[in-house]
């Protein structure tokens, strides 16, 4: 699959997810090639900018036992994955659009890619360039399950149902990345 294809995931339903579901990947395929190493990335940037950076970043950001909240999210993020999942097929079959478990979770894998791949403002050490990523992170993330659930649902001739679909597992999603922040802050 060419990166042109990939960019174009979040904005059309088409070339793009064909091939990713062509590549037949398993659930656990999956979580090896994409999920754990893309997981690995939030942990490791926000270790490196909460012992390089510390209150300069923001208030209470330095002093944190970073090693520990890193890994839990680690943990978490991996956990995430497994449940999101579960929730985007529950949803789908709920909405009475059908999509496979395989599906669903090539879905769950791709989704929080602008996400991940937001972890990667904490290079710069101003907040506003992260809160700006991370927002650009969730618009990517909410059209990537969009353009998905048109895609990878066997009826995706309404629009509205894959928005109310879209809406229902965005709105998880950011409760799951909100407790995943709380987690972070609770350290």
């Amino acid at each position: 699959m060419n990166i042109g294809k990939l960019i174009k995931l979040p904005f059309t339903s088409d070339d793009g997810w064909r091939e990713l579901r062509r590549l037949n990947l398993s659930i656990p395929a999956l979580a090896w090639v994409l999920v754990v190493p893309m997981s690995f990335l939030p942990p490791v940037m926000l270790y490196y900018a909460g012992t390089h950076y510390g209150d300069s970043f923001l208030v209470g950001f330095g002093g944190k036992e970073w090693g520990l909240i890193t890994t839990i999210l680690f943990l978490a993020e991996l956990l995430t994955f497994f449940v999101m999942g579960w929730l985007i097929q529950a949803v789908l079959d709920a909405q009475k659009l059908t999509i496979s478990y395989q599906d669903a979770y090539l879905l769950a894998a791709v989704a929080p890619v602008p996400l991940w791949l937001s972890s990667l403002a904490l290079l710069v050490p101003v907040l506003a360039v992260s809160v700006v990523a991370v927002f650009a992170g969730l618009f990517l993330s909410c059209a990537l399950v969009y353009q998905g659930v048109r895609f990878l649902c066997n009826r995706t001739d309404n629009d509205v149902e894959a928005m109310a679909a879209t809406y229902t597992v965005m709105a998880a999603s950011v409760l799951a990345w909100g407790v995943l922040m709380a987690i972070v802050w609770a350290f």
